[in-house]
């Protein structure tokens, strides 16, 4: 999504005009660095609307602690950028749907394709197999989510159907000879 100068700040609400035009069944928010920081903001008002948020080298500063709700964490091991503290601090926000992974070799600037970044570490893998484990990741928190949201739809229809549960039929044993048995 575009952003005015590049910056997410100056327009955090503008997914909000995307939602509204679509009518999807799911939806994740993701952002790298910045962005990330104001999509965790963007989701943390509006966790009703969302499944998820996958942070790429980025931290929330807001609860998002909701039920049905996953987080995806991933930054790379050489990321220099990436305020670690940060992310710790950010760990108390989590859902306990929550999943954080270090990429092995990968860097805070190779979740995009801008180039180097200042204050970043070289990787010590390349660009595209950081984005290959990255896709990776948010494939497998996507189909987590969806298999926890079946387990407990199948667990509150069985709960529910044991409460009001009626035989659809009676089986009724009626002895030969009394008249009222069909062929």
């Amino acid at each position: 999504m575009k952003m005015p100068c590049n910056l997410a700040f100056l327009e955090k609400n503008k997914a909000e005009d995307i939602i509204n035009s679509y009518a999807y069944e799911s939806w994740y928010m993701s952002g790298h660095s910045l962005g990330g920081a104001m999509a965790a903001d963007y989701a943390a008002e509006h966790l009703e609307m969302l499944d998820g948020l996958v942070l790429l080298a980025a931290y929330p500063t807001k609860e998002l602690k909701a039920d049905d709700f996953s987080v995806l964490c991933l930054y790379g091991s050489e990321d220099g950028v990436l305020n670690m503290e940060k992310v710790e601090k950010g760990r108390e926000y989590m859902p306990s749907a929550y999943v954080e992974v270090c990429i092995n070799g990968g860097n805070h600037a190779q979740f995009g394709n801008y180039g180097n970044q200042k204050g970043d570490k070289t990787a010590a893998i390349s660009r595209i197999e950081q984005q290959e484990q990255t896709i990776k990741e948010i494939c497998k928190m996507i189909q987590d989510h969806k298999g926890s949201e079946r387990e407990k739809s199948l667990a509150d229809f069985q709960k529910d159907n044991e409460k009001s549960a009626r035989p659809l039929f009676t089986l009724v044993s009626i002895p030969e000879g009394s008249g009222n048995s069909r062929t």
